[in-house]
């Protein structure tokens, strides 16, 4: 619970500093603080896209993971991802897949729109990656919620010992 509070502190706290530093330009109202609203084609379309983009950003986490010579990859894996998302589906939601980021906005834009499908996409697109990367046999054996593991520490997720 402390996790997830503190993305909400964080988003909120993050773009309130943001606004004391850039407040002309993120009050315009061509960028209105970046708010997240779902794009001309409706809530509709915006669910499916966040359902969508969460999804495949977990997927190919968890497959690059449980690949030892991918996983320190995976922050560029995902960076990469996100960066695409940004430039081709952000027309179609606004580019969440985070709840938090879409509140610290929406708290300054006063823009609450399609609230309730930022909050339920994001999480139901990744678990349902999680289970069909579970249900595949060569992924279930390796699958850890590290990104690295330490060479001197046993895993407390998948009790991994690099050395």
């Amino acid at each position: 619970m402390g996790y997830i509070l503190a993305q909400f502190v964080g988003a909120l706290a993050g773009t309130g500093f943001a606004v004391l530093l850039f407040h002309t330009w993120l009050a315009d109202p061509a960028v209105n603080y970046v708010a997240t609203v779902p794009g001309p084609w409706g809530l509709a379309a915006a669910f499916l896209a966040e359902l969508a983009i969460s999804f495949f950003l977990m997927v190919v986490v968890l497959s690059v993971l449980s690949r030892p010579r991918l996983a320190p990859f995976t922050g560029l894996f995902a960076g990469t991802l996100i960066a695409l998302y940004i430039t081709f589906e952000n027309p179609v939601s606004g580019m969440s897949m985070n709840p938090a980021r879409t509140v610290g906005s929406a708290a300054f834009a006063h823009v609450w729109t399609g609230l309730w499908l930022y909050f339920t996409a994001p999480p139901l697109g990744m678990l349902l990656a999680v289970e069909v990367m579970r249900s595949s046999r060569s992924i279930r054996e390796r699958i850890c919620a590290k990104l690295h593991h330490d060479a001197r520490a046993r895993c407390i997720f998948c009790e991994h010992r690099m050395g």
